[in-house]
């Protein structure tokens, strides 16, 4: 989900083309490389398809299932599983120390204002380059990011859709719910504006307070009114 977050927010400004979604778009790249440098992305994706086709096969013999649906299922599942084998491991490490461009950024990410014009001239020189030069480069840099972002999005689709929501109310803007076993992902719908959900989940149980605004400093507080959402405790 963090990835789907990141790549979501590099997608978004990898098309504005002006200086500023440049910049917007290269901080999230790096953001991007970096989970997936520290982490085996690779292993963990890999092994979250292989558990979906597994489960999802074992449905094949059942009369209520769509065999034709299952199929097409089944097909995308293997396929994003064979693009995660060709990918080669620590990409993204190797991406970053192996660009001059992409590791002097890296370097001064932390530092506030260190990507300024004056402290990394050749940044500052890429970005006024004309938008097919800067495209091609930014196609190069994802090449290797889009089996990722197919597969991530894939698997939490079909994990968003195992569940249907249920209707429930939380009193006094708390809610104690015991979640069935191997339950994957606590989804909270909610219309209500005025109030956002903090989930702390274990094992066996959920737990939903609902927080608002208290002032204009944005002190928050749990709300003591009834909260009515939709709730789906989602697992394969």
């Amino acid at each position: 989900m963090r990835l789907e977050h990141l790549i979501g927010r590099l997608r978004y400004h990898e098309a504005d083309d002006s200086v500023w979604g440049r910049r917007a778009a290269m901080d999230a790249l790096l953001d991007v490389l970096n989970v997936m440098s520290r982490y085996d992305t690779r292993g963990e994706v890999s092994k979250e398809l292989g558990l979906r086709y597994g489960n999802l096969e074992r449905l094949a013999d059942r009369d209520d299932i769509d065999s034709t649906a299952l199929t097409r299922v089944l097909t995308e599942l293997d396929d994003l599983g064979r693009d995660m084998q060709r990918m080669p491991p620590q990409f993204a490490s190797y991406q970053i120390r192996d660009n001059e461009l992409l590791n002097s950024l890296n370097n001064r990410m932390s530092i506030p204002g260190g990507s300024c014009s004056f402290d990394l001239p050749a940044y500052q020189h890429w970005l006024s380059q004309g938008n097919r030069r800067i495209e091609q480069d930014f196609e190069d840099w994802c090449r290797r990011i889009a089996p990722f972002e197919k597969a991530i999005a894939t698997v939490l689709r079909l994990l968003r859709a195992s569940t249907t929501p249920a209707s429930v109310t939380a009193d006094a803007g708390v809610l104690v719910h015991n979640t069935e076993a191997n339950t994957q992902m606590v989804r909270v719908l909610l219309t209500d504006a005025s109030v956002y959900p903090e989930i702390s989940a274990g094992r066996h149980r959920a737990t939903i307070r609902f927080m608002q605004y208290d002032d204009s400093q944005l002190h928050v507080r749990q709300t003591q009114s009834p909260v009515h959402f939709r709730m789906a405790c989602c697992r394969f």
